[in-house]
């Protein structure tokens, strides 16, 4: 049953401030819980309170002051409309804040992307080798990315189909020009002019290409390379070092062999082959039924790099003389993340690595 209407003397701005706030008032402190009797009350159609007491107060308003009415009713109603979505009962609980007697609600603990997963292990095997991590900028200059590693101007590499350059370089010395850096090479050099002899770093990090997207093949993806600079370094070291980290991969059953190749940054270079994972080397589809599969390249620092680094550290010193290619030696390699991901997890297509797709996500959990 509808309360007495409340009377409206004056019309006058504190006036309705005060009488609305008297309402709003009462609608806050409602029992809401029987949501119809709650809306009956204030809204119905003939009885709502709130329609009685509109028509109450526009009949006695003056016409200056019916404006003012009209939009504190709205707003009033906007708040009666608000409490019918928040019975007291849940209101109550808020205040309250958290009921110690229920149960807990189970929470997933987070895991770490399959890429990142397989590239931490990666890069711990060389971590008990000795060997630290280096970071480097995605933006990188021509210098760092092609000139230091001895790729010549007129290299494929360099050409925009395979390179993502940075807009508005044209002006720039050609050595100068940024671009989205296609290996983690880079920090090789940066490495080398910052620091003397003796080096072992490995460099995990995305790189970036312009390559159509494929079940093998993305514009995105990362890689991980190692360098080792020192006096004696030989290439019995280099296949001592990558057969010891394949076994630590795949399985001490894993056996590695070599072949001759091309890097413009190494020399001699080598591609990397381990024994097929899925058949034990007896061969499969997966492996082409060559019993191998090529995982990695690799090869000895060529002396045209360390010339660089010379030229470079000459620049603060004109007498250093630190990477001689007389006295010192050093290694390379890079493998990419994604490959190895992809056979240690039995993934066909690398796309899924980056289509958020939570069902595939969760089997990594």
């Amino acid at each position: 049953m509808n309360e007495a209407i409340p009377q409206l003397h004056t019309f006058d701005e504190p006036s309705l401030d005060a009488a609305f706030a008297t309402l709003a008032e009462e609608v806050r402190t409602a029992d809401t819980n029987d949501v119809e009797a709650f809306r009956l009350h204030w809204l119905g159609r003939k009885q709502g309170r709130l329609k009685l007491i509109s028509e109450a107060w526009l009949k006695s308003a003056p016409p200056e002051a019916k404006k003012a009415l009209g939009i504190r009713f709205n707003q009033l109603k906007q708040q009666i409309e608000a409490a019918l979505e928040t019975p007291t009962s849940t209101k109550a609980a808020a205040v309250q804040g958290i009921d110690i007697t229920l149960p807990g609600s189970l929470r997933a603990p987070g895991i770490p992307h399959p890429l990142l997963k397989t590239m931490h292990e990666i890069v711990s095997v060389f971590h008990h080798l000795g060997y630290s991590t280096n970071l480097g900028p995605q933006v990188e200059s021509d210098f760092y990315n092609f000139e230091a590693l001895n790729f010549p101007e007129n290299h494929p590499a360099r050409d925009t189909q395979d390179t993502l350059v940075i807009a508005n370089q044209h002006g720039r010395p050609s050595r100068d020009r940024l671009l989205m850096r296609t290996h983690t090479s880079p920090v090789q050099i940066r490495t080398m002019i910052a620091q003397a002899p003796p080096i072992r770093i490995v460099i995990p990090g995305k790189v970036h290409r312009n390559d159509a997207a494929d079940a093998t093949h993305s514009p995105i993806f990362h890689q991980i390379e190692g360098l080792c600079v020192d006096t004696n370094i030989t290439f019995s070291d280099l296949k001592g070092t990558l057969d010891h980290a394949m076994k630590a991969l795949f399985g001490s059953d894993v056996k590695t062999r070599f072949f001759p190749s091309f890097f413009p940054f190494t020399e001699p270079s080598a591609d990397v082959q381990i024994s097929c994972i899925f058949c034990g080397g007896k061969g499969c589809r997966k492996c082409k039924h060559s019993g191998w599969i090529e995982l990695l390249g690799c090869g000895m620092v060529d002396p045209a790099v360390f010339a660089a680094v010379t030229a470079e550290r000459r620049k603060l010193n004109p007498s250093d003389d630190t990477y001689n290619p007389e006295k010192i030696t050093g290694f390379a390699f890079g493998m990419g993340v994604e490959r190895i991901a992809m056979m240690l997890h039995g993934v066909s297509d690398i796309g899924h690595f980056y289509s958020g797709d939570m069902r595939f996500l969760e089997q990594f959990a």
